[in-house]
């Protein structure tokens, strides 16, 4: 099964280790990644597969905020079809 991951906040050092690190530590693959700042505003989206994941969706949703409220960014897990669905036009 494949998530979508958004990290929005403002950029510093580590976001993107510190977000990879976690997905690797309950066997999350990567399958797609992008990254802008603009303005001092850092933004990610990451497409995921969690199929083999250690823990569910749900708990995975819990420690991506847990680690969101600790940088003082954003991040968000949503199951790629409901993503799709919300930014649909």
């Amino acid at each position: 099964m494949n998530a979508i991951v958004t990290v929005v906040g403002q950029d510093k050092v580590g976001i993107i280790a510190a977000v990879c690190a976690l997905l690797a530590e309950h066997n999350v693959n990567i399958l797609d990644i992008s990254q802008t700042i603009l303005q001092g505003s850092f933004t990610m989206v990451m497409a995921v597969d969690v199929g083999a994941a250690k823990v569910s969706v749900g708990e995975l949703r819990d420690l991506l905020e847990q680690l969101g409220q600790k940088m003082e960014i954003s991040i968000r897990i949503q199951r790629e079809e409901i993503f799709d669905a919300m930014h649909r036009i």
